[in-house]
């Protein structure tokens, strides 16, 4: 299980990472957005730090992980609702993106806190 809870961690955090280059114009052009850029490399660190509590296996390793997700997800729904009031990025990649980064925080936040074994 702990290496499920690895997993997940690994894949929200190079997805935020991707995100945030991708808004900084390393990967695709036309998609520049700072404080988009700004947000998702500031989440991709808080996944981090929940990847490494979840690798430390200590008794507060649960709490850090949950944290790490709720926090990512908030940061998340922050940046839909940018979007949805036309603050930020209107692009079709940053719709499906938040969407899949929602749909795969809530899965994963749902997980975690069912999933006493993982500790």
């Amino acid at each position: 299980m702990v290496a499920a809870a690895v997993t997940l961690f690994l894949a929200e955090t190079c997805l935020y990472a991707i995100a945030s280059l991708t808004h900084a114009g390393f990967l695709v052009e036309g998609h520049e957005h700072r404080q988009a850029m700004i947000a998702e490399a500031v989440i991709a660190a808080i996944l981090l730090l929940g990847l490494l509590s979840v690798r430390l296996r200590r008794p507060w390793s649960r709490v850090a992980a949950i944290s790490a997700q709720s926090l990512a997800l908030l940061g998340t729904l922050v940046g839909a609702f940018t979007i949805a009031i036309g603050v930020g990025p209107q692009t079709t990649l940053d719709y499906v993106t938040h969407v899949v980064m929602i749909l795969i925080l809530v899965s994963g936040l749902a997980w975690l806190v069912r999933s006493r074994t993982v500790w």
